[in-house]
């Protein structure tokens, strides 16, 4: 029985009229609402893999906290760092991590602008950690079909899917890092390599979480099944009935499309290519909640998405969007986010028990972070000039470049058109 439910009944039952209420009672109990819907209805606690029949006293210390996050108990963040061993020595040799401490550090050279945001590659390794687990559903489970995070996005034709444009570029990078450390003889999987670049991007980009990080995923041969991605001008309540047959609630939901605040689409409108979902590209912050809900000031190159404009006004999904966007709400949409990536992340993993925590290796987070070309950045979002001079300023922001320099005169050659113009 819903929160609601049972308050209404109470009152009720008291003959308490509603206009007795105290001020801010609706807002806690909109919270206790909300708390309980994560546990319930907004929110999915359903164990997943081999985590699902395994009683606790089989459960090893990493089965055992996972199975606490994904039932709401656990901490989905970790601030644990660390010294690697030389790689080669008997102490790396000994410990699982110590391979992905080297094959992190690639990733962080790639994923690392000059301007200190993310880069395209690291965007699209976050798309591409989303695209690969998001072949699993509870339906095509029961029916035998393969599916989830198990790396076959970049090892089978999945990769020439309609829905997977864009993300050849990305794939081709697993498979030279994959086949590289394979050929050491060191054991990893492009599972592995998938979701930890997933996690790495994720914390490389200012503000981003530090999510707990695991290995062990067994690489799959077979394609995943086709028409299980989500589509951009899907209605919310497709959205949220395609992510609930994933054990992804609304509330998860909500945050986990907040990774559109780093991305510049491409796709979607070719005549818009690399326009922004936000002011603020390659920066992990919520800004997109606002902007997409129109509460925060909007340019006209910021490009919204159909099905996120109509996920901010459901009833199952608009609370917590209106949560994240508020003073505040990096903080809560972090440790949800965390959450429901690796939930995500672990999407038709049948060996959860026996994964090892990983997250030591990642680099450390950038909890503030001020860009020092953010007006020059500005100026060009208040444009919609999709001259080459202009698409030289979104290549470059996409690279995760400085908007200073010679940039500043590509931007100032567009504003003098534009006024010439008018």
């Amino acid at each position: 029985m819903l929160w609601s439910n049972i308050i209404a009944t109470c009152v009720v039952l008291a003959g308490v009229p509603s206009s007795l209420a105290y001020p801010g009672m609706g807002e806690q109990m909109a919270e206790i609402m909300r708390r309980q819907g994560d546990s319930g209805e907004f929110d999915s606690t359903e164990p997943l893999g081999d985590l699902i029949t395994l009683p606790d006293s089989q459960l090893t210390p990493t089965g055992a906290d996972i199975k606490k996050i994904l039932t709401g108990q656990g901490t989905p963040q970790s601030t644990t760092t660390w010294t690697a061993p030389k790689l080669g020595s008997s102490a790396c040799q000994k410990d699982t991590c110590c391979v992905w401490q080297y094959i992190v550090n690639d990733m962080v050279a790639d994923f690392r602008g000059k301007s200190g945001r993310c880069t395209s590659w690291a965007r699209r390794a976050v798309r591409l950690g989303f695209h690969d687990a998001g072949t699993w559903s509870k339906t095509t489970a029961a029916q035998g079909l393969p599916g989830g995070a198990d790396g076959s996005l970049c090892s089978t034709d999945e990769i020439n899917r309609a829905d997977n444009n864009g993300l050849q570029d990305i794939c081709q990078k697993v498979n030279g890092w994959y086949d590289n450390w394979t050929k050491k003889g060191y054991a990893v999987s492009r599972a592995d390599i998938i979701q930890m670049g997933a996690t790495v991007a994720t914390v490389v980009c200012p503000l981003g979480p530090r999510i707990k990080s695991y290995v062990g995923r067994v690489d799959n041969a077979k394609a995943g099944p086709p028409n299980l991605l989500p589509g951009v001008d899907q209605s919310a309540d497709a959205l949220i009935a395609l992510f609930r047959d994933k054990t992804i609630g609304p509330h998860s939901l909500t945050a986990l499309v907040g990774a559109h605040t780093t991305s510049q689409q491409f796709f979607v409108n070719t005549t818009r290519a690399g326009d922004p979902q936000d002011s603020t590209p390659g920066v992990w912050d919520v800004l997109f909640y606002g902007q997409t809900l129109g509460t925060k000031p909007t340019p006209p190159r910021v490009f919204k998405f159909n099905s996120d404009i109509a996920l901010s006004k459901h009833p199952q999904t608009a609370p917590e969007w209106q949560k994240f966007a508020s003073a505040g709400g990096q903080q809560d949409w972090n440790e949800d986010f965390a959450a429901g990536y690796i939930r995500l992340s672990l999407l038709g993993v049948n060996n959860i028990n026996k994964l090892t925590e990983c997250t030591k290796v990642l680099p450390g987070g950038t909890p503030s972070f001020t860009p020092n070309d953010q007006s020059n950045v500005d100026k060009w979002l208040k444009t919609a000039d999709q001259s080459a001079t202009a698409k030289k300023i979104s290549n470059a922001l996409h690279a995760g470049e400085s908007l200073l320099g010679w940039l500043i005169n590509l931007i100032n050659g567009i504003l003098g058109g534009l006024k010439k113009a008018t």
